[in-house]
């Protein structure tokens, strides 16, 4: 999986936006708060968000879950299959299952 990598301007932008939102609500009197629930509450468009909606957003949990192991290999064999890109790992097991007779 790759890391989102942002620039340190990016960064700095986010962090300013941060601030703002964060010194806005502080103006916010308990008063305005309740309205703004109210209104919220009331806006059929704004409804709370169901479990369904706030479930984690990913890659379903595989029905054949890959025991991770240490194995010491040759650096040639590695070399090999990580020339081929991205992927490697997948192809390495691919090879060891058809090497072992166990062909999906």
């Amino acid at each position: 999986m790759s890391k989102v990598s942002r620039s340190a301007s990016e960064k700095a932008r986010m962090a300013e936006a941060r601030r703002r939102a964060l010194i806005s609500l502080e103006e916010i009197s308990d008063e305005e708060d309740r309205a703004i629930t109210a209104d919220a509450v009331a806006d059929p468009d704004a409804q709370p968000a169901d479990e369904l909606f706030r479930r984690k957003i990913g890659r379903p949990p595989s029905l054949h879950k890959k025991q991770s192991i240490l194995l010491r290999l040759d650096p040639d064999v590695v070399a090999r299959f990580k020339a081929d890109g991205e992927g490697w790992q997948t192809r390495m097991n691919d090879a060891l299952r058809k090497a072992a007779g166990l062909d999906r």
